[in-house]
């Protein structure tokens, strides 16, 4: 059974504008072949310190990373670390951020944009840093680095959800269809990523509010989805909970590699013989 992962971000995708939008990810549900879950953030309900959650499943309080203005290197072990230390191959087409916190700070637009000379914590890496850099062009990068180098581990992170959020609110047809847009996108690229092998993550960092913002406690902040394609996971569409923290020790089941030390032990009973939730 294939451990090859890709790990797709929708920056700023609640988890109900996700169930009522996006047709082609439940579509895979209804056919069996893919799950839905719902995820409680971690707080601050901010980006950067999500990001970090996210790749290092270790909580704010931890790591440190506690505001978008945190501009430095992770000091934890993050999927890219393992993944590398473990000979795996990982790439991303992400935003800077995530550039700024596994390879190199602060972001250099001219010399920092491509890096793919494999010798990074990211071996190989397509960074733009204009939120509304159109996620059609993202998930190009990301099929360019999938077929160019093959990697066992690649993350896609999305902005332009997160950006509509911002202009429009949450409650408005602009984020809507934003959403929809994606779903049409993955609906292109998925069929061929997983006939090439590769088990699915979508989620989100954080969720949007009908003012436009993030960064607090309400629900439209903090619930995102979590869908997973994947042989080694049930199928369907469950109810209880995730706690965001969990992501990164899921994602290393599914590489079928150790989590880092700080992560904490998988306790989500979703894979194929496990305890029904």
């Amino acid at each position: 059974m294939s451990n090859k992962l890709i790990f797709i971000m929708l920056d700023g995708l609640r988890y109900d504008t996700a169930s009522s939008q996006m047709g082609y990810m439940h579509h895979l549900i209804e056919k069996g072949n893919a799950s839905r879950f719902k995820v409680k953030s971690e707080l601050p309900s901010l980006s950067r310190p999500l990001y970090e959650v996210l790749l290092t499943g270790t909580p704010v309080v931890k790591n440190g990373i506690t505001t978008n203005q945190t501009v430095r290197l992770s000091h934890e072990e993050s999927l890219f670390h393992l993944t590398k230390k473990n000979g795996l191959k990982n790439a991303t087409a992400s935003y800077y951020w995530v550039s700024e916190l596994y390879n190199s700070a602060p972001f250099n637009p001219g010399t920092d944009r491509i890096q793919l000379d494999g010798q990074k914590t990211i071996e190989r890496g397509i960074f733009y840093w204009e939120d509304h850099y159109p996620d059609s062009h993202l998930f190009a990068d990301a099929n360019y680095l999938l077929q160019s180098y093959g990697p066992d581990f690649l993350y896609v992170h999305s902005m332009n959800i997160d950006d509509d959020g911002h202009k429009y609110t949450a409650d408005s047809a602009q984020y809507r269809n934003r959403a929809i847009a994606v779903d049409m996108i993955l609906a292109s690229v998925l069929p061929k990523w997983l006939e090439a092998g590769y088990q699915i993550i979508v989620t989100a960092d954080h969720g949007m509010n009908d003012d436009g913002q993030h960064g607090g406690t309400t629900a439209a902040e903090r619930e995102v989805p979590l869908f997973i394609v994947s042989p080694r996971v049930k199928a369907g569409i469950y109810k209880e909970e995730i706690p965001q923290l969990q992501i990164a020790p899921l994602a290393c089941e599914l590489l079928s590699i150790q989590p880092s030390a700080a992560m904490q032990k998988l306790s989500i009973p979703i894979l194929k013989g496990a305890p029904s939730l």
